[in-house]
């Protein structure tokens, strides 16, 4: 499969599908940005069909990061877009509260 590209501000994260499975994928990150990876486990763990998600780095210079995601429910592609648009939307909130504040 071809890896998705996400565009990070000046950098474009890449995610390639390594594994998939009935109820959980494994996604390698190339060029991770962690400043959105972080939030977007903490929103994946907020699901209540998300059994796990995990993001491994294992050794800087020999290992690409790879982010884990098992579902207890549904398909964990399904989950893992899910948290991104409603991260997404998040930052959108705070950018027009800011915007809305400071003018």
């Amino acid at each position: 499969m071809n890896p998705l590209p996400i565009r990070v501000g000046p950098r474009t994260m890449e995610f390639k599908l390594l594994e998939k499975k009935k109820d959980s994928i494994k996604v390698e990150i190339q060029d991770p940005d962690e400043t959105l990876i972080h939030p977007l486990i903490h929103e994946l763990l907020q699901d209540k069909n998300v059994a796990d998600a995990r993001y491994v780095t294992g050794h800087p210079q020999l290992d690409k990061p790879t982010l884990m995601v098992e579902v207890k429910e549904g398909k964990p592609q399904a989950a893992l877009k899910k948290a991104a648009k409603s991260l997404a939307n998040q930052f959108v909130e705070a950018r027009q509260l800011i915007e809305k504040q400071l003018g």
